[in-house]
């Protein structure tokens, strides 16, 4: 698989990856757009209630909305479309135009550096919002979403995830890499084109924090422990010789679905070739099962939760956590009083119903 380093008339970085059996020439068209200057870095400040870091990125005001097909950003070039990538590509990944984090991937001279001290809490705590934010395109075509590729097509977006995770996890100040893809309107995308994003943020996400205490409460061997109780459970709803698939004991989400592998690895980079080989064709058939649900396609946040850069590597393992708010052919779960205000969640199917309407709907699917 060729990877194909680049940049964008405004020193953005861009790689392309080319699908095993490509027909894509080798040389790539220049970017000769004229741009602006890139925004500055955001910045972030500290929530003293909570400890959690808020990102401060107003350059996200200035995203494209919705934009017709004849002007998708992330098309290919064309002589009425100047998008943001010049030539014809199977998969391709470049640094956001507007990021949540970054440009700037070093903490400021004199920050205090490390966990720990990202950790402390005080009043009005600033820190530059360094990192980076990535976009992942998955096909060329102005429409679709992971589970419409082909498994040759996933396979190499599986491999450019991998490939970023190694390559970010690198960056000074990057302390955990999350991929994923945000599917529907419903869920807030505003571009129809079939992509993904990886964040590097410069922290421990607030999510894995709370795994890292539950850890702490029940021992080092969770995960482990979880899966061998949801295998062969009534909750199972896909099974590889690599991955299983389950809906959670506790489910918060009218559909929510957890993947994960069946021997301990930190994060995607540390996935050997079979278990990838394998997640193309799982992941997927997933995918396509959820949208047999209902008619209309489902909307949904597509998470993979790994381990932080620099810490408990050993004892957090890799996590995909598919999550939908449909909670029927024309129904959505809103996050209202009790979920949004007080992270107090109720549940609306239960989640052994839920796992036997998505193993009718997989086991539909065509392979």
């Amino acid at each position: 698989m060729a990877v194909r380093r680049t940049r964008l008339a405004d020193g953005r970085e861009l790689i392309y990856f080319d699908d095993v059996d490509t027909t894509l020439p080798d040389e790539r068209s220049i970017d000769e757009r004229e741009l602006g200057p890139r925004p500055a870095t955001a910045e972030m400040r500290q929530d003293v209630l909570t400890g959690e870091w808020i990102s401060i990125a107003a350059a996200r005001q200035n995203r494209v909305v919705l934009p017709p097909a004849e002007l998708d950003p992330l098309a290919p070039q064309s002589p009425g479309n100047p998008s943001e990538i010049p030539s014809r590509y199977d998969v391709a990944v470049f640094e956001n135009r507007s990021p949540s984090f970054g440009p700037a991937i070093r903490p400021a001279q004199g920050a205090e550096g490390g966990l720990a001290g990202l950790r402390r809490v005080g009043l009005e705590r600033r820190l530059p919002s360094v990192g980076r934010c990535e976009v992942v395109c998955f096909s060329p075509e102005h429409e679709g979403s992971f589970g419409t590729q082909p498994v040759s097509r996933a396979r190499t977006v599986i491999e450019a995830w991998a490939h970023r995770t190694a390559e970010l996890s690198g960056l000074p100040g990057v302390q955990q890499v999350f991929p994923f893809e945000n599917r529907g309107r419903e869920i807030g995308v505003t571009l129809g084109h079939p992509h993904g994003q990886i964040y590097a943020y410069p922290y421990v996400t607030p999510r894995t924090e709370r795994l890292l205490a539950s850890i702490d409460g029940y021992g080092p061997g969770l995960f482990a422990d979880l899966l061998e109780r949801e295998r062969g459970g009534p909750r199972i709803v896909l099974e590889g010789e690599h991955w299983s698939a389950f809906v959670p004991f506790a489910a918060r989400w009218p559909i929510e679905v957890h993947l994960l592998p069946h021997r301990h690895v930190p994060d995607l980079a540390a996935t050997n070739l079979d278990e990838r080989d394998e997640l193309a064709v799982l992941y997927r058939r997933l995918l396509r099962g959820v949208d047999r649900l209902y008619e209309t396609p489902t909307p949904y946040i597509a998470a993979w939760h790994q381990a932080p850069v620099h810490e408990r590597r050993d004892e957090v393992r890799l996590m995909l956590q598919l999550t939908s708010p449909r909670r029927g052919a024309d129904k959505l779960k809103y996050l209202a009083g009790s979920e949004a205000a007080m992270g107090a969640w109720v549940g609306d199917v239960p989640p052994e119903a839920q796992a036997e309407a998505l193993r009718a709907a997989i086991e539909g699917v065509a392979e």
